[in-house]
């Protein structure tokens, strides 16, 4: 009896994580500051997009980022500026990093729209927190220059223009 009392706390924490992960609203995956910036760093090929609007873009943004200014990916509209990408994006098997604002639901919108045109949902990863929450050295541009980054892969390091 004992050892049944010892266990029950760790059946109902297990409990509570799988229910955790079944209600998680999507199963959407997240990747951590921290673990991109290591991929970054290790120049691992990706394939970044970032739907924030463009004067937020313009302050701020991962170099090599392909630009959308799709967000917050809720009208068709918004939709065709992340259709333009889909060559792109089924010609490789690269994994795909989706960066808005917060990393919430400009980058939630994104991988539900992607998942409905065909793209494997396992190849998406939002920014954990976003941008606005990323603590490494962005890139910057001056409003009303060409997007940077459009059809490269990322380099592997954040710049400033």
């Amino acid at each position: 009896m004992k050892k049944v009392m010892a266990l029950l706390p760790i059946v109902f924490m297990v409990a509570a994580i799988g229910s955790a992960w079944a209600n998680s609203p999507g199963g959407y995956r997240y990747i951590t500051a921290k673990d991109l910036k290591d991929r970054l760093d290790a120049d691992s090929s990706m394939i970044i997009i970032d739907v924030c609007p463009a004067q937020q873009f313009a302050k701020r943004h991962i170099k090599g980022s392909i630009e959308t200014n799709a967000y917050p990916v809720k009208t068709d509209a918004e939709k065709a500026k992340l259709k333009q990408l889909l060559p792109k994006i089924k010609s490789s098997t690269e994994d795909i990093i989706i960066v808005c604002p917060m990393g919430g639901n400009g980058a939630k919108n994104t991988v539900d729209y992607y998942k409905s045109v065909g793209v494997d949902e396992k190849r998406m990863l939002i920014l954990e927190r976003g941008i606005y929450n990323w603590p490494y050295e962005t890139g910057k541009r001056k409003p009303g220059t060409v997007p940077q980054g459009h059809g490269h892969r990322y380099p592997g390091h954040v710049h400033d223009h």
